[in-house]
């Protein structure tokens, strides 16, 4: 940490008492999450019914063994409206479900099918909505992935939509609003999936989400800053939370019409000398790069994403959006010890202040207490994940064969002189921004044997039957992506600058994961500045449906950085798309038939009317 940076963090620890100055339902609503009353999680399974306990069984692989355990599982009630929240002392207007900030948190056990009745009560003004459950395969049910314009309608305004998935991986996740940049306002939340473990731990703290925080404008305000003029710049966070808390300094606000208070209060977690802790860290942020850590203490890496990983020990672990990493934190302090826990946006991302803080207190030690530990020294110079030699699947899943077929995939960002929008940066692959049709999604047209779109926007690559896709993706871009695949996770051959050499890191047994970041041109660690960052990805095409494959950085998805695949095209239309489909995009044709739909997850900012048959 550099000198300015410790400033900065001292600033606010100064303001720091550890008694907050808001009560939790004005920083976070109905949520619990950050304080120690939040419960620790169960370490046998929602109505602890199981006890998995660590394993070296092959069938415990969850991309090995279709794994269900025949329970219904669990039902949620979402309700997504408007309202106020104060995460860091800054009053602002979000949209919440159920009211909670974070989102309601999800448990399943592995297996379980899972239901979740989500009704669209954004008012003041009116907008769509759908919920994507990050990283869950959907393998029977591809349409409830929860993309619009891809397998649904958006949930129109007054309308309600059911998802009922199964529990196909277990571990440590999130869910989020897939409408444009809709899930920065606040629609998101932990998903847990109970499940065996390769290393035994004492206690589940539950999630620690980790995500970057804008003030003053709305999602579609800093949209629009990301697709201007490249010289007016990107807009940059006001402050980095740990599970939806962090204070603020309202001496630094630079919005005259915000609400202020100091020492909002900060998160807080409790460890029990000599005992074994997992934590399940998530980046739910809207752009940038998180590095976590906690003062004088190691953690031990065994799962990233859905993925159980061979167990390595760092001081720091590095997220980009998107992604998760389930940690074992080994208690040694003495009974009556207070740490910080830490969480810093990288140097690579546009942040005002991009330092978290949460305190963590022994069982001995005075809750309101603060600490006063060492931060832990590292470089943040990379924006890019751990070397890919690090991180080995606990399950072997053997070399990696030659692909069915190759993809190239080249990002690039320039403005868009084509059709009238002047002015705006997009994001292109292959030279061409993605546009999506909110009125006409993907899936349901190839279920109906329509793979013949008109519009290049919706960038479609049709994998057919090939039974393998090996991806080559090139960022010429200047800042790195977190790309994200739907329904799978993927082999990451490699990653570096230039051209790729064919050499495959770790050939017998790859690195995997449901997303990666692939580094920018400009990266401090490229050895030949302005050559295109690239990482190498492989996937089996086993889960026949259309497939988002995006940046999920928010800001970037809505400016074009996105293509859909197709893969199994003829065993897709045989699938049967249950009713909700229809009826959700009958819904949405009358919402849009008769309001001006201010689309901005087209990859530009377009208004526009149309008239639909509702025949």
């Amino acid at each position: 940490m550099t000198s300015s940076a410790a400033a900065a963090v001292a600033s606010i620890v100064a303001l720091t008492s550890l008694v907050p100055s808001l009560p939790q339902t004005v920083t976070n609503g109905a949520s619990v999450l950050g304080t120690l009353s939040a419960p620790s999680l169960s370490l046998t399974g929602v109505d602890g019914i199981v006890s998995w306990g660590a394993n070296t069984v092959e069938n415990y692989n969850p991309y090995a063994t279709d794994f269900i355990s025949g329970r219904q599982g669990p039902t949620y009630n979402f309700n997504i409206a408007r309202g106020f929240i104060s995460p860091d002392g800054v009053n602002k207007s979000s949209i919440l479900i159920n009211g909670s900030f974070p989102g309601p948190m999800i448990e399943a056990n592995w297996g379980d099918t899972i239901t979740v009745n989500v009704c669209n009560q954004i008012t003041g003004p009116e907008e769509g909505t759908s919920i994507h459950w990050h990283g869950i395969l959907q393998k029977s049910t591809p349409w409830y992935d929860g993309v619009p314009a891809v397998g649904q309608c958006p949930i129109a305004p007054g309308s309600c939509m059911t998802y009922s998935f199964l529990a196909d991986v277990y571990g440590t996740s999130w869910y989020h609003s897939h409408y444009s940049a809709q899930y920065s306002a606040g629609v998101a939340g932990a998903m847990i999936i109970h499940g065996p473990s390769q290393v035994e731990y004492d206690y589940d703290i539950g999630p620690i989400i980790l995500s970057d925080w804008y003030h003053n404008e709305t999602y579609e305000q800093l949209v629009e800053q990301v697709m201007a003029n490249p010289a007016v710049g990107p807009p940059l966070s006001n402050n980095n939370l740990i599970n939806g808390k962090m204070n603020f300094d309202c001496s630094q606000l630079l919005e005259n019409n915000l609400q202020c208070t100091s020492n909002a209060g900060l998160s807080k977690f409790q460890f029990h000398s000599g005992k074994t802790h997992r934590l399940r860290l998530i980046n739910t942020g809207a752009e940038g790069i998180q590095y976590f850590s906690i003062d004088g203490h190691n953690m031990t890496i065994f799962a990233n994403d859905f993925v159980p990983i061979v167990p390595y020990t760092t001081n720091v672990v590095t997220l980009g959006v998107g992604q998760r990493s389930d940690v074992i934190v080994t208690a040694t302090g003495a009974p009556n010890s207070t740490f910080w826990m830490r969480s810093n946006l990288s140097s690579c991302d546009n942040a005002h202040y991009p330092f978290a803080l949460a305190a963590i207190y022994y069982e001995d030690a005075d809750n309101t207490s603060v600490p006063h530990s060492t931060v832990t020294s590292f470089t943040d110079s990379k924006c890019g994940n751990d070397n890919l030699s690090l991180t080995t699947p606990y399950y072997n899943y053997g070399a990696i064969p030659a692909p069915a077929t190759t993809q190239d995939l080249t990002i690039t960002a320039h403005l868009n002189e084509t059709d009238g929008t002047s002015g705006f940066r997009l994001f292109y692959v292959n030279n061409q921004t993605f546009r999506a049709d909110y009125n006409s999604p993907i899936l349901p047209l190839a279920n109906g044997g329509n793979f013949s779109y008109p519009n290049p926007d919706w960038q479609v690559y049709n994998f057919d039957t090939n039974s393998s896709v090996r991806l080559v993706v090139y960022n010429d871009f200047p800042g790195s992506h977190p790309m994200h695949l739907h329904g799978h996770n993927f082999n990451v051959l490699a990653d570096g600058f230039g051209t790729w050499d064919g050499v495959i890191t770790n050939p017998h047994n790859p690195q995997r994961r449901d997303t990666q970041l692939v580094r920018g041109s400009n990266d401090p660690t490229n050895p030949d500045p302005g050559s295109p960052g690239y990482i190498v990805l492989q996937y089996s095409t086993d889960n026949p449906g259309t497939w988002p494959f995006h940046c999920h950085i928010a800001w970037h998805v809505s400016a074009g950085l996105y293509i859909n695949t197709i893969e199994q095209d003829a065993l897709l239309q045989k699938r049967v798309l249950p009713s909700v489909i229809a009826d959700t995009c009958k819904a949405w044709d009358a919402y849009s038939a008769s309001n001006v739909v201010d689309e901005i997850d087209s990859g530009e900012k377009r208004m526009f009317a149309r008239d639909f048959s509702l025949s």
